[in-house]
């Protein structure tokens, strides 16, 4: 590790130390390069893509590029049960969502972002999200605390892949862990709802050929998304550098045209730590770890096919109530599985369009327990217009009703008495969206 530091600072003082002729600063908009860098369910590997886009040629030096991205949408679905809705991307809550049927015609989320290169080493990327329908606030879609503005994104990045193989960032970003991403023109992978990790963290890579590297230390504590150690005094803030993910992948031509990309990731601290009764972000005593493997298969340009399995080394400890009759379902580990395919009709650059299909599930429970599953069958339609605006249309199915908060039960009369769970392996929910996502 000091080897590597030691490079990393002498690069650093060639790459600072580089002469810049040039006084004029570059302020821009670049659509296309928004588009890759806002999208929020199919290449979540933000990093990554500033690295390549930067290679390409496509981010100049001493420029700032600066974007939007909104998604509006309308979607109607119907349950067999009263208020149990498992399409996770709108939370469900008892304030929105009431009865069999719900429908909405909203503005899902917008996206505003800022991204600047000092020099071909250096560079920022900085994402302003205002989300409401996936707030984790109280209340509905029109209360005050789900109507905010956050930094969803933002880092330092330090690399120049065409002089050297290594690269580092620091900041606020997505962790390396498995393919979490999305063929879905909308939404995302339940895989991505399990193992899809956001947070605070240094991050350092390694590219060269076919084979990717990275390796990613996290603050520990509660993290904004699917991370969590603990750290000292019971806390769930995080405090502490005592998590971290690693990913390994290769890709390589297999015939002509055809391309496959293969990989592993470890995860030290996932989400699923806690005791029972369980609770969004509370602190819990060890961590529980977690690994994956995927892969993606390319054929012509057209044809992407794409799979993996996630799951924890040891049983999620909060998914065993000790309360009679749910005593009966013993503690059980936490699994995803993610199967899609997506095929673009054709391949213009003005309009394409593209239909895909996916199935992604979370398994939390013993067989038979009310929270054993909730799977999910996504069909879509999508037309990409100009390389950065889409029209899409999608149809969902939802099997089962396992939302973290409260999982197995209460020992508590609040908000189920001892014994009870408002979780419900026969739920099932049927619905669709129609949106579009404009970026500029």
């Amino acid at each position: 590790m000091n080897k590597i530091l030691l490079v990393l600072l002498l690069i650093g003082n060639c790459a600072f130390a580089q002469k810049d002729t040039t006084a004029i600063r570059v302020i821009g908009f670049n659509s296309e390069f928004s588009y890759k860098m806002l999208d929020q369910n199919q290449d979540l590997r933000k990093v990554n893509i500033l690295l390549e886009e930067k290679k390409k040629g496509v981010i100049k030096k001493n420029s700032l590029i600066i974007g939007t991205s909104l998604i509006s949408i309308f979607d109607y679905q119907h349950s067999n049960t009263d208020s149990k809705f498992a399409y996770l991307m709108r939370h469900p809550t008892s304030k929105n969502q009431i009865g069999k049927d719900v429908s909405e015609a909203v503005i899902h989320s917008f996206q505003l972002s800022i991204t600047a290169t000092v020099n071909s080493w250096l560079s920022t990327h900085a994402e302003i999200l205002y989300n409401p329908e996936q707030s984790f606030g109280s209340g509905s879609i029109t209360a005050l605390c789900r109507n905010q503005l956050q930094l969803r994104k933002g880092f330092v990045l330090f690399g120049n892949l065409d002089q050297f193989p290594i690269y580092a960032a620091i900041g606020k970003m997505d962790a390396p862990f498995g393919q979490t991403g999305s063929v879905n023109p909308f939404t995302n992978t339940t895989m991505w709802h399990a193992f899809g990790g956001l947070g605070y963290g240094a991050q350092i890579g390694f590219k060269k050929g076919g084979l990717h590297a990275k390796f990613m230390a996290v603050q520990g504590g509660a993290q904004f998304r699917a991370m969590h150690t603990p750290v000292e005094d019971g806390t769930n803030v995080p405090s502490r550098i005592n998590n971290y993910v690693a990913d390994l992948n290769y890709s390589f031509t297999v015939l002509e045209n055809m391309s496959l990309l293969l990989g592993a990731s470890y995860l030290q601290g996932s989400a699923y730590c806690q005791d029972f009764p369980v609770t969004h972000f509370s602190s819990c005593k060890e961590n529980n770890p977690a690994f994956t493997y995927y892969g993606t298969l390319s054929i012509s340009q057209r044809l992407t096919i794409k799979g993996g399995f996630a799951e924890t080394m040891e049983v999620w400890k909060g998914t065993f109530n000790p309360t009679s009759p749910l005593d009966i379902f013993e503690a059980s580990k936490v699994s995803s599985l993610d199967i899609g395919a997506k095929y673009d009709l054709n391949q213009s650059d003005k309009i394409k369009y593209t239909i895909s299909g996916e199935f992604s599930n979370f398994r939390a429970g013993a067989d038979g327990a009310p929270w054993e599953r909730q799977n999910q069958i996504v069909l879509g339609f999508a037309s990409l217009i100009n390389k950065s605006s889409k029209l899409f249309v999608e149809v969902f199915r939802t099997e089962g009703y396992a939302p973290l908060n409260f999982i197995s039960g209460s020992n508590d009369f609040e908000p189920f008495p001892p014994g009870e769970t408002h979780s419900l392996r026969n739920a099932k929910s049927m619905g669709i969206v129609v949106g579009a996502q404009i970026s500029f």
